[in-house]
């Protein structure tokens, strides 16, 4: 049982050691070098998912592009499990063509290794997936888990054991160490845990569940219940696998050794889609025998128990459960006859959250709400989808529980209680299934995941066709997401209805939103004038309205079209929406708005204040992921850059826009991709003309491995390093102000060099390092060098001077 931290890319690292299983991976990575396709089999509890992060950490080298994991458990629809690869690779949803052909191109002359982890469920999903990705991408390495075999020609698998006797003994001295911290394996007890480890058949789950248990038990004690355990079981059905009844008595076990609020929480724990936050846990758990604030001490008493494990996504700490104990709790759950209520608290408490992080928006902390609504993608999939099929799961996780109440054991969740479960089709659910998708208007259109959104609009659109105030907003919502695709034949349809439908709810709010998006179709189509009217109208319905900050989305956007069409009011407008986003803590417009300017500085001339403003711009679109801004952004970084004559610098920006629009360019709107081709041959010919095709071709592939938008956003502002930064995720790539190359340049300011050593030191132009030195001055509000150094000798480790 792990619990892990995500840290660079998306590979997690254990917080608990991992004990044994040497020969295990020195084979397993033996078999990645002669075949493409390995599967890890074995039992529920032997230990797979962790021995594939192992041997995936240990291959990293072997895989310059990159290693990945793909979790599959949370997902229980077949056809998003190439949406769920793209997903980890962190490439933009376009939802236009293939998916399965976007990944694919994407990873056809990379390196890489994909660890697919828990297929058993999925499987001919995941097959199909990777004979397409391997026939695609020769370089391709695929690792997967699951209790059975993919099927597939070339598929090596590799059935995982349990662990020897020594391995076990050693495991269950090192988690009893955690909780009781004098345990030793010595020659009085010796006997006993080997007893102990081999009623346990060498699982690990079985073993760290049972090492729990010895905080106040003894070997010898624990071994004898456990004895006392698998009479019970004997009694039952005879086939069932030896290992299936080992687990099934430590569970039962563990389940019954908790107190009956511990009971109530596990089993409500279970209906969440992978990993939780603590807030969704109060939440959606308390009631019914749990008091709201008895979740945080029941949650870690369950932690303490190996029960619940701590892990972190997107930056943030939260909780997951191993498939086999949520499996457990769920099967518990649906027989106490409470399932679906809880499935319905799941879905208002994620209903809520995208409402308020929506209704919030235009307002501080986007890049955070975006950064939640990322980490709880496979909880939202599965809000939205509640009501839509019958979902009792007491098969959830691939282990099919049989568990039966014993009498005595009623409780607040007991089935006599009378809760049906059965799942009826009820219009008020198709309502709020609308509701929640236009909450998450933003998590669609703002943060790659169109594709999802896509699907989601047409699912709940065509399952709730009344005219109510719910479906115009999703109308309008739905052709945003068209738009952005370049579906204009949809985007005009629902468009239209929109209208139709605001004017006979009297709702001026919808009829100036349907005004702003026929703008944006305009824009994006080269009908600039048509544009500005669109805008102008929805701005001034938005100002009749009243409705604040919300402005801002059509006041950049009003900037955008004016820059194109030379409007001279075009600055005023961008300087308008800059400071009204300022005004509000808002970054998100402010980003676009400040790159409108930008474009207006350098078609007047003025390349430097444009390269200013294209900078500025840049700094905070490095907490977002958004693949078609920053690519536009650095065209214009490459042009400023191949008319100031450092055409070093345009190559390598070129590949890093290159590589960004390769993954976009089928989802791009026609007008922009050819805007895009023309403008890059234009830089391309005045590179190739001063550097040589050589060189040229040098520069362009150096830029290309900065394939994402944070790192092509690193590139361009002169923070770059050569490992896969944190940023990717969204998050950080350490606590403080300064970037990675401002910390570097701090502490050899420490050191006593000159701006022109610096450079020297770290290969770059002395005019770079300057902007360092006054990026850092700046943020951290010091006026002189020597406060650099005094600053960097307390805050970064290596700094000291000599």
């Amino acid at each position: 049982m792990t619990a892990v931290i995500s840290v660079a890319g998306n590979l997690p690292v254990a917080l608990t050691s991992f004990v044994g299983r040497r020969y295990d991976i020195a084979a397993i990575r033996r078999l990645l070098g002669t075949g493409r396709l390995v599967t890890l089999t074995g039992a529920g509890g032997v230990g797979k998912t962790r021995l594939a992060l192992e041997v995936a950490a240990a291959s990293r080298k072997a895989f310059p592009d990159g290693v990945r994991l793909v979790e599959l458990s949370p997902v229980r629809d077949p056809s998003v499990v190439a949406d769920t690869v793209a997903a980890a690779l962190r490439l933009p949803d376009s939802g236009s063509g293939s998916v399965l052909g976007r990944v694919a191109g994407h990873l056809a002359h990379r390196r890489v290794l994909l660890v697919l982890d828990n297929c058993e469920h999925l499987a001919d999903a995941c097959a199909e997936l990777a004979q397409g990705l391997l026939s695609s991408a020769p370089e391709l390495r695929i690792l997967a888990t699951s209790r059975q075999t993919l099927g597939l020609t070339g598929e090596h698998v590799f059935s995982v054991p349990s662990l020897s006797p020594d391995e076990s003994a050693e495991l269950l001295r090192d988690r009893t160490t955690a909780v009781r911290p004098e345990f030793q394996v010595s020659d009085a007890n010796r006997a006993a845990v080997a007893r102990l480890c081999t009623d346990l058949d060498g699982l690990p789950l079985a073993i760290e569940l049972a090492a729990v248990r010895l905080r106040t038990l003894t070997v010898k004690q624990a071994a004898d219940r456990l004895e006392d355990r698998f009479t019970l079981l004997t009694g039952g059905s005879r086939s069932t696998p030896a290992r299936q009844r080992t687990l099934r008595a430590l569970v039962d076990w563990s389940y019954e050794l908790c107190t009956p609020a511990e009971r109530l929480l596990w089993n409500r724990l279970s209906v969440f889609a992978g990993d939780f936050a603590l807030d969704a846990a109060e939440e959606v758990c308390a009631g019914d025998g749990i008091a709201a604030h008895e979740v945080l001490d029941l949650l870690d008493r369950l932690v303490a128990q190996s029960v619940v494990l701590p892990t972190k996504r997107e930056g943030l700490p939260r909780y997951r459960m191993l498939e086999t104990i949520r499996g457990y709790g769920r099967a518990r759950l649906a027989e106490s006859g409470r399932e679906q209520r809880l499935l319905r608290r799941h879905r208002d408490f994620f209903l809520a959250l995208a409402e308020h992080l929506a209704d919030g928006w235009f307002g501080p902390g986007q890049e955070e709400a975006l950064a939640r609504l990322r980490a709880e993608h496979g909880n939202l999939r599965a809000a939205m989808e509640y009501g839509s099929t019958a979902s009792s799961t007491s098969g959830y996780g691939g282990e099919t529980w049989a568990v039966a109440l014993e009498p005595g054991t009623a409780g607040p969740e007991d089935p006599r209680r009378g809760d049906v479960t059965h799942v009826a089709s009820d219009p008020a659910d198709a309502q709020i299934a609308l509701r929640l998708a236009i909450g998450l208007r933003f998590h669609w259109c703002a943060d790659g995941f169109l594709g999802e959104g896509r699907r989601q609009f047409d699912r709940v659109l065509a399952a709730a066709p009344e005219p109510t105030p719910a479906r115009a907003k999703a109308l309008w919502a739905a052709a945003w997401v068209a738009v952005l695709q370049g579906d204009h034949t949809a985007a005009d349809r629902w468009l239209d209805e929109a209208e139709e439908l605001g004017q006979r709810l009297d709702a001026p709010v919808v009829c100036a939103q349907v005004q702003g998006f026929r703008g944006t179709a305009a824009l994006f189509q080269g009908r600039l004038e048509d544009a500005v009217h669109r805008f102008e109208g929805a701005l001034e319905g938005h100002k009749v309205a009243s409705t604040g900050p919300a402005e801002l989305f059509w006041l950049f956007q009003l900037a955008n079209a004016q820059v194109q069409l030379g409007d001279p009011r075009a600055a005023e407008t961008g300087r308008h929406a800059v400071a009204t986003a300022e005004a509000h803590g808002e970054r998100w417009c402010r980003s676009h708005a400040l790159g409108a300017l930008g474009q207006d500085a350098c078609m007047r001339g003025d390349q430097e204040a444009g390269m200013a403003l294209f900078r500025a711009a840049l700094e905070i679109q490095r907490g977002f992921n958004d693949h078609t801004s920053t690519a536009i952004m650095l065209g214009v970084f490459v042009w400023i850059s191949a008319s100031g004559g450092d055409h070093q610098r345009a190559g390598r920006l070129l590949g890093a826009v290159r590589a960004l629009v390769r993954d976009l360019e089928a989802s791009l709107a026609p007008a922009l991709r050819e805007f895009l081709r023309n403008f890059h041959a234009r830089c391309e010919e005045a590179i190739v003309g001063s550097l040589g095709p050589a060189a040229y071709e040098k520069a362009l592939a150096e830029g290309g491995r900065h394939d994402s938008p944070a790192r092509a956003i690193a590139l361009a502002l002169d923070t770059d390093t050569d490992t896969d930064t944190d940023t990717e995720q969204g998050v950080p790539a350490a606590a403080g102000p300064l970037t990675r190359r401002e910390r570097q340049v701090a502490a050899l300011v420490a050191q006593g060099m000159t701006n022109r050593q610096i450079a020297a030191e770290l290969v770059l132009s002395p005019r770079t390092v300057d902007r360092h030195v006054e990026n850092i001055l700046t943020k951290l509000g010091f006026g002189r060098r020597a406060q650099i150094a005094t600053w960097a000798a307390h805050e970064l480790p290596n700094s000291r001077t000599a």
